[in-house]
């Protein structure tokens, strides 16, 4: 399979000709005189409405804006950015198959203290819209047995499967040294893609992950309600 269901940010272009409403005047009032040219904070002067672009990283993450904390071996620990200063997290890999084409998007998150359970942690599998949906997701750790999945919903990225890992299961993943994967191709119904998932620097990212998410949720708690809307 050489589908890459990876997101694609959209580029949007905006370009703004100043209008004169000294045309729609009724009265014989004198014209207004030229606004001033407009600017855009961070990226210079732009005249016309026209950016005129910033550095691409050259700027701090912005409150909403999801960034790279840090990474262990293949996870990378992506965070979104808060008002708190302290932010949500999960553990990222990107999956590709034995040809080296990226397939699909392996996202784990802890769940917070006091959770019912019997789940401690989520994870999301964002596979290709070309998948047999009927088929599920199949995963194991090294020589463990298969559990399988369903797939929950579609969007335009992909299939997401949404897995609740127990403790035990969290213990696996840390001591392991490979999980597999494993889905059928819609046009393909008879074969497997089997994806391998490195579990190399996964029990320090998941430890990282989860102190993040614990001080994001003390400090979600203690932040002061919002005010009623009037």
């Amino acid at each position: 399979m050489k589908t890459n269901p990876l997101p694609l940010l959209a580029l949007i272009a905006a370009l703004a000709a100043p209008l004169s409403l000294a045309a729609q005047e009724t009265t014989e009032t004198p014209a207004p005189a030229d606004p001033a040219p407009a600017t855009v904070e961070g990226d210079g002067k732009s005249a016309d409405g026209l950016s005129m672009g910033i550095e691409v990283g050259s700027g701090k993450a912005q409150v909403g804006d999801t960034y790279i904390a840090a990474t262990f071996e293949q996870w990378e620990q992506r965070c979104i950015k808060t008002e708190t200063g302290a932010d949500p997290c999960q553990l990222y890999q990107l999956l590709k198959d034995s040809e080296g084409n990226s397939v699909a998007e392996f996202s784990v998150f802890s769940l917070p203290e006091g959770s019912p359970g019997p789940a401690v942690a989520g994870a999301n599998l964002i596979a290709p819209l070309e998948t047999l949906l009927t088929e599920g997701l199949r995963l194991s750790i090294d020589n463990s047995k298969e559990r399988a999945y369903p797939f929950t919903f579609c969007t335009r990225v992909g299939c997401v499967a949404r897995m609740g890992f127990t403790a035990e299961e969290i213990g696996l993943l840390k001591k392991g040294a490979k999980a597999t994967m494993a889905i059928v191709p819609f046009v393909a119904p008879d074969q497997q893609v089997k994806l391998d998932v490195s579990l190399k620097g996964f029990t320090a990212g998941f430890d990282a992950m989860t102190a993040a998410n614990k001080a994001a949720d003390a400090a979600e708690k203690a932040a002061p309600a919002a005010a009623p809307a009037p």
